[in-house]
């Protein structure tokens, strides 16, 4: 499903990335951003997307959080490849 949601996103106007991190356990975070507020809106809007949420609710997550923030900077070392 993750796979799906990356993909369906990757495809939404002003979507700009993610970054996705799980453990052994399954405890993981998966952080998506968005050029405008708009654009969060209508992806909380998107249908696909509201299944998702809806199974992970039920079937997958006794516990979620979800946080919208605003990053005013980033920086540090580049990836090597």
């Amino acid at each position: 499903m993750a796979d799906e949601m990356a993909a369906l996103a990757s495809a939404q106007p002003d979507f700009l990335g993610y970054e996705s991190a799980r453990n052994a356990d399954g405890f993981g975070i998966t952080v998506s951003y968005w050029a405008t507020a708009e654009a969060i809106a209508d992806w909380k809007e998107n249908a696909a997307h509201q299944a998702a949420q809806a199974n992970g609710q039920r079937l997958w997550y006794e516990h979620y959080e979800i946080r919208i923030a605003k990053v005013e900077r980033a920086y540090g070392k580049p990836q090597s490849i």
